[in-house]
């Protein structure tokens, strides 16, 4: 379907507790006004009423479901609420993105790519056992998308399994159930969507020499677990040795927050 015939994209995030800043929130805002050549809409989900910037529109954040609250409310299960039949208001093509990745290219094609299917990225586990396994079954919800008002199943089938969703032992992480409700998967290419640790980061030793790099033809960089965005670009000491890069100055063109 050509750009001109499909919906208005939108692009979806969360805000919520303190680790992160609404700069994060701001920051992908207007990357996605600098990468998407169409028009959009973008949206937050949030309690927060302040500190957004303005063609941000707010979506209220959603009641606990029935999750335990030892869990705590909010948490990543709120991505299976997206997928709700009128949730916020949604319609059409739909981008989800955690707040903490860095748009660094051109995206359209993300809403080009097979559209009307769910698209997400694989997600990324440690090479000795993509070696042995393959690569994995599961996607990142860092970044994905659904087409919102035709992707209810998805949600319902999350309020009909809950109690099997946060089951570590069947689904270790809320994007291994994501994945399993989408019944079927379109994998993004691989070389769209990036990771730090997998794609930027050098192996050790030569993390210790070399300046981390962007991929080529990276259009999304995603920061999962440490470093943040901030700590990649000042450079990253804490922990184990192979988790350790030099300053990566180039992070901060990508940052318009």
């Amino acid at each position: 379907m050509p750009p001109e015939a499909q919906e208005t994209p939108n692009i979806l995030c969360a805000y919520w507790g303190t680790r992160y800043s609404k700069a994060l929130v701001n920051n992908l805002y207007r990357s996605a006004k600098r990468y998407l050549h169409r028009p959009f809409n973008f949206y937050c989900c949030t309690s927060e009423k302040d500190g957004f910037d303005e063609g941000i529109r707010l979506i209220p954040m959603p009641d606990n479901p029935g999750l335990d609250p030892k869990m705590g409310w909010p948490n990543v299960f709120v991505k299976l609420l997206y997928t709700q039949d009128g949730f916020g208001g949604l319609k059409g093509p739909t981008l989800v993105l955690d707040i903490d990745v860095l748009i660094t290219g051109d995206i359209d094609c993300l809403f080009d790519y097979r559209p009307g299917e769910f698209c997400i990225i694989r997600n990324w586990i440690p090479r000795r056992h993509e070696l042995v396994n393959g690569p994995p079954k599961i996607g990142n919800s860092s970044v994905f998308r659904f087409e919102a008002g035709a992707s209810g199943y998805i949600a319902k089938t999350f309020f009909a399994e809950m109690e099997d969703a946060v089951d570590y032992d069947k689904y270790p992480t809320e994007q291994a159930f994501l994945t399993y409700a989408a019944r079927k998967v379109a994998w993004w290419p691989d070389d769209l969507v990036r990771s730090w640790k997998r794609h930027c980061r050098p192996i050790i030793p030569l993390n210790f020499m070399i300046e981390p790099k962007l991929p080529p033809n990276c259009r999304i960089l995603v920061f999962h677990g440490r470093p943040d965005i901030d700590e990649a670009a000042a450079g990253y000491n804490r922990g184990k040795p192979h988790h350790r890069t030099l300053p990566a100055p180039w992070v901060k063109q990508y940052f318009l927050g």
